[in-house]
């Protein structure tokens, strides 16, 4: 294992200078989308690699440790989200087949849609991708604690720009594969030896009750209609090969990303029934790591988890310049300015993370409330001929207020999230639907 171990951290840094000192792609589009050609097994494992990052892996282990084989259901959230994603969108997208999933409501509403659209997911990519700095700074400062978490994630920022950064989403998924055939091995080989474990005390006490039973249940629809506007996944679309290619792959996604939050879950709980203590939960998988990859491991773990993150923060950044670039006139085909947008994205995550994230899962299920909002607008783009402008503006308008005003009012401790899914939600199609009704009665009668 010794000898594994070192082999494959050998060939992560050989990836990784690869990558770094190969050839710069000139092309916008194949840099971009990696010329529209990509297989099922290329794209599900960029997709997996996308999905599974070191926030949702942090909170997830931590409440793991607290709550025990409870947590197993928050796994079973993103399955019922990719599958949805699969069976609703995926198809539309690749058969849109656009640069950036703004386009659509571009074409499909006009320029003033597609500005509000672009500005939300800007708004809220942005967020996501400080909560996954935030993750993996902690994580690294686990190696020295002592130093500024800023310089950390200043160093995590430049490493990771570096990987990528000439070669866009092409690079982006040759790592996404390297990371996908080796992060299964290693979560089983932590999973094994926390299970052989001897624990220095008596087992902590699990609480499932810490997990509500409403604020699970709100999670599932909250992901269905967050996830089937993600920039990544559309970008991801519209690189694959086929519309089946697209269609499959997210369904094997599905399928791997259960595993492998479900084995972030297991770890920490096996940490807690041996009486292992921890002042913060968040440091459990940590603690986990540093115990089953001692020595030589240690190094090729540290290499693993930037990977997990490294991809999952390159992906959303290059989505985040797709829009961007396509907000700007006469930009279509300049690489150089994607690269310069790309990085201006990267230092905006770095701001974000270091001055505004504290706790990890609030702020990502936060950042989902202007994503929610055009839940309706975009599956009524694909699937209604009927809906009106008037009908998009009113549920924007109904799905901002009512994810704000649930979390004004009611708060975490309040589940705000149960009253915005179960209420919100349905009155953001309600108000899209009778108002793009309305509208259309009143041109009729006007006639």
């Amino acid at each position: 294992m010794i000898i594994a171990a070192t082999l494959l951290g050998l060939f992560c840094m050989v990836l990784i200078s690869y990558e770094l000192f190969k050839g710069p792609i000139k092309n916008k589009e194949t840099y971009s989308l990696a010329g529209r050609n990509i297989g099922i097994f290329s794209l599900t494992a960029t997709l997996v690699m996308t999905e599974f990052n070191t926030a949702t892996l942090i909170s997830f282990s931590a409440l793991g440790y607290l709550a025990g084989l409870k947590a197993l259901l928050l796994p079973t959230v993103f399955l019922i989200g990719l599958i949805f994603y699969a069976l609703v969108v995926a198809k539309k997208w690749k058969k849109f087949n656009g640069f950036s999933v703004v386009d659509f409501f571009t074409i499909r509403f006009g320029k003033d849609i597609g500005f509000l659209t672009a500005l939300f997911l800007l708004l809220a990519t942005a967020g996501f991708s400080a909560t996954y700095l935030k993750s993996l700074t902690l994580l690294f400062s686990s190696l020295e604690p002592h130093i500024n978490l800023w310089i950390i994630s200043a160093y995590l920022v430049v490493l990771t720009l570096a990987m990528v950064i000439k070669r866009g989403l092409i690079a982006i998924i040759k790592t996404d594969i390297f990371a996908f055939l080796i992060v299964i091995t290693s979560l089983s080989w932590v999973l094994y030896r926390t299970l052989k474990l001897e624990g220095p005390a008596s087992p902590i006490d699990i609480d499932p009750n810490i997990l509500n039973n409403d604020f699970l249940i709100s999670l599932i629809p909250l992901t269905m209609f967050s996830y089937i506007l993600a920039p990544w996944y559309g970008q991801r679309m519209f690189a694959a090969k086929s519309e089946k290619v697209a269609t499959l792959s997210v369904l094997l996604s599905a399928v791997f990303v259960f595993i492998f939050y479900a084995l972030a879950v297991l770890i920490p709980h096996q940490m807690a029934r041996k009486g292992v203590l921890f002042d913060d939960p968040q440091q459990s998988f940590p603690y986990a790591l540093n115990f089953a990859l001692e020595g030589l491991f240690t190094p090729l773990a540290y290499v693993v988890l930037f990977l997990i993150s490294a991809t999952t923060l390159t992906g959303v950044w290059n989505a985040m310049a797709n829009i961007v670039s396509d907000m700007i006139p006469h930009s279509q085909g300049q690489k150089n300015k994607i690269i310069l947008i790309t990085i201006l994205c990267a230092f905006t995550t770095y701001l974000l993370s270091n001055i505004f994230v504290d706790n990890i899962l609030n702020k990502m299920i936060l950042a989902n409330i202007p994503v929610v909002a055009l839940s309706f607008t975009l599956l009524a783009g694909f699937y209604w001929l009927g809906v009106t402008k008037a009908g998009v503006y009113a549920s924007i308008t109904m799905g901002l207020f009512s994810g704000v005003a649930s979390y004004v009012y009611f708060g975490d401790k309040g589940i705000y999230t149960y009253y915005w899914a179960f209420l919100g939600i349905p009155l953001i199609f309600f108000s899209g639907i009778t108002v793009s009704l309305y509208a259309k009665l009143r041109l009729g009668s006007q006639k």
